[in-house]
Order: structure tokens, then sequence, then C-alpha cells
């Protein structure tokens, strides 16, 4: 379902000002907040000019925004499952003047309401932790945004061959201690890693992120950028 709507918050959401006040988000005060991370996967992700992308678990927008703002897509598609955040994106869109170019569409990402091989690049930052692993968060929304409860990286992979075209693109934030487990699928659906880049919270911690675009079908070549440590040029806090 395509949701549409008019601008402005909501009792209990806030207007948050970002790239420089180039861009306003509306979040909810409580429950699910954008990251760092977001803001991270949306400077590493290529984008060339006419490209179509899909956002798989788009929250409030905020990654569809930044690309839309920075760099020449055409449109994007932002799957949502959940209906006030889903709600969020697309006033967002509106509130930014990017609802001719920004979708958003309330659907479980294991069942996307888009054809096949429609889209140049797909992009997610999906949920970090397995659905046994540890407590899972009381808030439903920040719970759903953590663990594969609604989608495993797996489900994820998958919609993305489903999505893409040939050589299409996806990219994806992700624990760098999985980072081995995550090559490992993406090469047994048909993905080629094709450029990653580390984060590090400081210069003598152990790495706690990987920013990772894998091509379908695509040849072997891998570039390994430089790395990031802390926020890059972020300075929010990370909800993590």
């Amino acid at each position: 379902m395509t949701v549409s709507s008019e601008t402005g918050p909501l009792p209990g959401e806030t207007i948050d000002p970002f790239m420089e006040g180039r861009l306003r988000i509306i979040q909810t005060k409580k429950g699910y907040r954008f990251s760092v991370d977001a803001l991270l996967l949306s400077d590493f992700v290529t984008i060339k000019k006419n490209d179509v992308a899909a956002d798989l678990g788009t929250g409030c927008g905020v990654i569809p925004l930044s690309l839309l703002a920075a760099k020449p897509l055409k449109h994007v598609f932002c799957l949502e499952i959940q209906r006030e955040l889903a709600y969020q994106a697309a006033r967002n869109a509106k509130l930014n003047n990017f609802e001719k170019r920004m979708s958003v569409i309330m659907a479980d990402i294991k069942n996307p309401p888009l054809p096949a091989s429609s889209v140049n690049v797909v992009v997610c930052n999906p949920p970090y932790r397995r659905r046994e692993s540890g407590r899972i968060n009381p808030d439903l929304q920040r719970a759903i945004a953590r663990h594969e409860i609604h989608a495993s990286i797996d489900d994820i992979i998958r919609t993305s061959r489903h999505l893409l075209t040939t050589r299409g693109r996806l990219s994806l934030v992700y624990p760098a201690e999985r980072m081995a487990d995550l090559i490992g699928k993406l090469l047994a659906a048909g993905f080629e890693p094709k450029k990653i880049r580390i984060i590090y919270p400081d210069a003598g911690a152990n790495a706690k992120l990987v920013l990772m675009e894998a091509w379908l079908n695509g040849n072997s070549g891998l570039t390994v950028l430089p790395p990031i440590f802390g926020q890059g040029d972020y300075a929010i806090e990370s909800q993590t």
C-alpha cells in the first residue's frame, strides 16, 4: 500500500534538522530514532545518474532523504512494514519536497510489491541481531530495528536479488563481527562484494561496523576504502 500524508509532527514527535539544515526529519521522541549508521551508509552508497533505488525497512525515511538531497537519484521506493514509521517517512518526503521522487510503501520486504529487476540500487540498514540473540527491547519499534523479528539478512539478500537488475548494487551496513557470515551469504546468492569500508569507534578499538557494496552477478575485484574512526563527519549519537 502506497502511503501519502500531510506534513507536520504529531504529539510525541519532533522535527530535527540534519545535513547542516538542508533537510528536516520527523521522528518519535521515544521509540525508533535514526542513528549515525544510516548517515554513514547514505554517504557510502554509489548512485549513478537516473538510478532507481529501493530502501528496505526505511523507518522514518532518513536514508532516501539523504540520497535524494546529495546524489543524482531519479526515484526511490521506500518499503516499511510498520504503519507509524511508513506514515512518518511519507510526511518527511513531503516536508522536504521529495514526494514526487520518493514513494513510501507499507509492505513486508519479504514480499515486495515491486516488479523483478526493477531497480538499480538496493540499500538497507538491517537489524544487526539474530532474533534469539540477547534481550529484545520492550519498545516494538526499537525491537524490530535491532532484532531480526520481521526479516533476516537472508530475507534481505533474497529480496534484493529479486529487485535488482543484473550488476545492480546492494549496499548494507552490518556488524563487523558478522562480516564473514555476510560475505558468505552474498556469494551464495550470486552477489560479488565490490566495495568495503570498515568503521572503528576509535583508533585503538576493534572494528564495530562494515559498509558493504555488492553487485548482482558482478565480476570479482574488491576495493577496500580507508577506514572511518568514530562517527566520521556526523556528530550525532548512535542508537545502538
